[in-house]
């Protein structure tokens, strides 16, 4: 086996042209010329282990793709030989894209997982001989079928945990027999005790064996495995990559340590990039102690802080840094002020001071939000340029219903992916199939337009459809297929040709690299990470949900700090926090605000408890609901928005519930929602028991927010009116 045929194999199959326009500066100028002094110092910084400590929003991806494309253009690194990693798909894409425009696109930039899966599949035939095994996507049906074998009693929750929980086992380079003797103190994952787990644990890596597949994490622990014992491979590759960057430092799980470690086969020529405060994802097994031990490992390491966050109005970084002040410094190195957070100061003009806002309910939370999004659109704020962001993926349904009555269009990150979107698909095809036709014309016009000329059978228009749901959805994938073919004339030249652009999709479409969606984006805090916008709202902001309740530790409770650190960080101009007292309107109002926000929150102090001062006062609770009818308390949501137990008969008149049912299901099918988006079942028997005769009495029922008082209110009254004639 030759060197030759592995950079072969790992290059692939596409090459990517120099850029054709002529720039007589000179090369430092060119690349370095627009970096402030610590980015352009990692930008010349070639050579040796180099740390850079960068905080969000200052501009660690630009130095670090200036870094790279300044040794190639310099001839100190062979763009074949230097190997770019990073912990998503979109991130590698993204870095792949941003080093195409600097021209020097064949420089490898992926995850760890596809760096080592195209090892694996090069060596697997001279290493372990035969075809390599199946790559298994879910593990959920293995584990399963693991549980059955031991006659262990599952669900699917407790199939996820315990998922979850072998996939720790695996980066932390844990085996069934080791196990148990490593996780003690990790509680009872999927409600089964840690003997169990380790029985189940052994039990699907035999069931694997049985279907010759192998996980995510095998790809990782099998190249480790062939890298260590098969000196020639190893050689080979470290033949192959003679440098290295590794990005989200901060994030390396132990395997994928051992993994650079092997790679690298005892050289130094090592780029890492990290931020030990946005450190979020422990309970996966990645762990900060890499990044801050970097220096102890190599101790000649160059170490360059950037601290200027151009992302953020000082408003909104004061708010991030004073968050990070009540952190537990410190860590896994002797060195605190290695350790301490990195405090960020602000490069862009002042902007809105954060607005902080407390609710009486979710519901009428939701409804707050939905108001001040369309404040911002109505005021010019792309839809697109604004998030919500919540602790959990269960919070994001109450904030769909909102902006779905608000007339509001949305996407959900996480959900169905981008790529896989049927209006996607075949605009893809119809594009593809254009190329033909478009290679056969002399002059086939601007990309943008024949863009939109193609799509525009689909569904696509130049202005956005006024109904919302589901054609408002397709119409948003359509427009961000045409924004990209904008956006791409504009960084790769005029002589981008459609047939680029559908090579481009095929790429992206692969890496699950997908463009801006014209729509407010709804995303948990963990899958906000690497994101930014103009304008956040961070919500459900309570003791329970931020901190988490199951964070019972100091350092479970550091983590869930660091994650609205991370949260506040995304915004760029407009941030709001917010919160609520009771979980349904009419329920016990006894929430209270995140421990994080004391001392940040106007009118509050800090922690008393990190004082030494005893525990907070905890707000009075609100006296119980009452049935109206019977006097028994009310137990759930809906029994508090109609005022009376389920027991007791409802007063309504059939006539009237029947019309308002009705028209409820005219107003849903028109703006192809579902019913309850428009009004829920008990908010409409509270409307038909009370019949309020004025906006102002029906505003005083539970579930009637501003915004669904301004939108459904007239229409409500005259219906009201209309069955009482009847």
């Amino acid at each position: 086996m030759t060197t030759e045929n592995f950079e072969r194999t790992a290059q692939g199959d596409t090459a990517f042209p120099e850029p054709a326009a002529q720039d007589n500066r000179s090369l430092e100028d060119r690349i370095l010329g627009g970096l402030d002094d610590e980015q352009r110092e990692v930008a010349s910084t070639l050579n040796g282990p180099l740390c850079v400590l960068a905080g969000a929003g200052t501009g660690k991806t630009r130095a670090i793709t200036h870094r790279i494309a300044y040794g190639v253009h310099s001839g100190v690194y062979s763009p074949q030989r230097l190997l770019a990693v990073t912990f998503t798909a979109r991130a590698a894409a993204e870095m792949r894209s941003r080093l195409r425009d600097l021209g020097v696109g064949n420089v490898q930039a992926r995850t760890f997982h596809a760096a080592a899966l195209r090892q694996l599949q090069f060596f697997w035939p001279q290493a372990v001989g035969g075809a390599l095994p199946n790559l298994l996507d879910h593990k959920a049906q293995m584990i399963a079928e693991a549980a059955r074998r031991l006659r262990l009693s599952t669900d699917r929750a407790s199939i996820r945990d315990l998922a979850s929980e072998i996939e720790w086992a695996k980066v932390s380079m844990l085996t069934p027999a080791n196990y148990l003797e490593n996780a003690q103190g990790r509680g009872n994952p999927g409600g089964f005790d840690l003997t169990a787990v380790a029985r189940v644990f052994q039990s699907y890596e035999d069931v694997k064996t049985d279907r010759n597949v192998i996980d995510f994490e095998d790809v990782l622990l099998i190249t480790v495995g062939i890298l260590q014992e098969d000196p020639k491979v190893a050689a080979t590759v470290r033949e192959q990559y003679r440098h290295f960057v590794v990005d989200e430092y901060q994030d390396v799980s132990p395997l994928q340590q051992r993994l650079l470690e092997l790679w690298l086969g005892g050289r130094d020529e090592l780029c890492v990039v990290g931020d030990a405060s946005q450190t979020i994802y422990s309970f996966t097994g990645a762990s900060p102690k890499h990044l801050l031990g970097f220096k102890a490992m190599y101790p000649g390491a160059n170490v360059v802080k950037l601290i200027r966050d151009y992302r953020s109005t000082p408003q909104v970084v004061k708010l991030a840094n004073d968050l990070l002040a009540g952190r537990r410094s410190g860590g896994p190195v002797a060195d605190a002020a290695w350790a301490a957070p990195l405090k960020l100061v602000a490069q862009r003009q002042p902007g809105p001071a954060p607005q902080f806002t407390e609710c009486a309910d979710d519901e009428a939370e939701a409804a707050t939000v939905a108001i001040k999004i369309r404040e911002l659109l109505d005021a010019g704020t792309p839809a697109s340029e604004i998030a919500v962001l919540f602790r959990t993926n269960g919070q994001s349904e109450a904030y769909e219903q909102a902006l779905a009555s608000a007339g509001i269009g949305y996407q959900l990150r996480g959900g169905e992916r981008f790529f896989a979107r049927k209006e996607v698909r075949d605009a893809i095809l119809q594009l593809r199939a254009a190329t033909r036709a478009a290679a056969e014309t002399a002059e086939p016009g601007p990309l943008g337009q024949l863009v939109r000329d193609i799509v525009a059978s689909l569904g696509y228009t130049e202005s956005a459809p006024h109904n919302g749901g589901a054609l408002r959805e397709r119409w948003e994938s359509l427009a961000a297929l045409v924004a990209l073919a904008d956006e791409l004339v504009l960084s790769r030249g005029p002589q981008f040709t459609l047939s680029d652009f559908v090579n481009e999709l095929q790429e992206r479409s692969l890496a699950q690299h997908a463009p801006t969606v014209q729509g407010v984006t709804l995303a948990s805090l963990h899958a906000a990470k690497g994101l930014e916008w103009d304008a956040v709202f961070l919500v459900g902001l309570c003791e329970g949900l931020m901190p988490i309740s199951f964070a019972d530790s100091p350092e479970d409770v550091d983590e869930e700090r660091r994650l609205l650190y991370v949260g506040i960080t995304r915004a760029r101009e407009h941030l709001s926090l917010s919160w609520s007292l009771a979980r349904t309107p009419g329920g016990r109002a006894n929430r209270k605000p995140s421990r994080f926000l004391d001392g940040l929150r106007p009118d509050s102090v800090a922690t008393s408890t990190a004082r030494g001062k005893g525990p907070a006062p905890r707000r009075k609770a609100a006296a119980p609901a009452m049935c109206r009818v019977c006097g028994s308390m009310l137990s759930t949501g809906a029994e508090r928005k109609v005022g009376r137990c389920s027991q007791c008969p409802p007063s309504y008149e059939e006539q009237t519930f029947d019309a308002l049912r009705q028209w409820r299901k005219d107003v849903a099918l028109a703006a192809e929602v579902p019913a309850f988006v428009v009004f829920t079942d008990a908010t409409l028997t509270a409307i038909a028991e009370a019949r309020p005769a004025s906006l102002e009495e029906l505003a005083q029922l539970a579930g009637i927010g501003p915004s669904k008082l301004e939108k459904y209110g007239e229409a409500v009254l005259e219906v009201l009116t209309e069955s009482s004639s009847a």
